[in-house]
């Protein structure tokens, strides 16, 4: 299923893991965080959140482009959290990577038997959504990252290394009966401890009910804003 343009890197501090990598190339450059988003409510929300936004720009013959980076997994919170990114977040030209973390929590006796498979499957994750976003919005270059590691440094560390101009998360649909029981979940405290840590703008996505429709988004400063489109 995966396409010969997608681009797949792994890395790990652990054998077993190997790098591979494939890549759609152009010839831009990347802007930090506060650059180019999608017109309307993307540009209205990084204004809200203090960043500056620029259109897509040339500077040296350079295209100015930004990178999204979305977290990735096997939910489904996870892929409708991409595809918004795709359609609300990424232009003509810009970089979307796609990041993977791969739980280290494995003892190493169990690593050896089982980084093989769990390689494979990342690896067709990463494969499998990368290609899926070049199909559907082919202006958009896409990248895919599979690392293993504890999972909010490592997003952290690589918002960083990839000086990453907007992080989107998926989140849970909210059930107001289970959050009442049980409280939030791991899954959200991840995405606030993203929205609050990193140093770029990050948005968390949860997708409603067909009854509802349209999305909720979480900034630092914005809870749960309804968004119809």
């Amino acid at each position: 299923m995966p396409s010969s343009g997608s681009f797949l890197r792994q890395l790990s501090g652990k054998e077993g893991w190997k790098s591979t990598s494939r890549r759609w190339e152009g010839n831009n450059k990347y802007n930090n965080v506060g650059e180019n988003i999608s017109d309307g409510f993307e540009a209205s929300l990084a204004q809200m959140e203090g960043l500056n936004v620029y259109g897509n720009g040339v500077d040296n013959g350079l295209v100015i482009r930004k990178r999204v980076m979305v977290v990735v997994d096997q939910s489904s919170h996870s892929k409708h959290a991409m595809m918004w990114a795709l359609t609300h977040v990424a232009n003509k030209g810009d970089l979307l990577t796609l990041l993977n973390v791969v739980s280290p929590s494995q003892k190493s006796s169990e690593l050896s038997s089982s980084s093989s498979s769990s390689s494979s499957s990342s690896s067709y994750l990463a494969n499998s959504l990368g290609s899926l976003c070049k199909a559907c919005k082919p202006e958009v270059e896409v990248e895919a990252l599979v690392i293993q590691g504890p999972k909010l440094a490592t997003v952290m560390s690589q918002v960083k290394k990839l000086e990453v101009s907007v992080l989107v998360l998926g989140q849970k649909r909210p059930s107001p009966f289970l959050n009442c029981l049980c409280g939030s979940s791991g899954t959200d405290e991840f995405v606030e401890q993203c929205i609050n840590s990193a140093d770029c703008l990050t948005i968390g996505v949860k997708k409603q009910s067909k009854g509802v429709g349209g999305y909720l988004i979480s900034t630092r400063r914005q809870k749960n804003f309804w968004l119809l489109a």
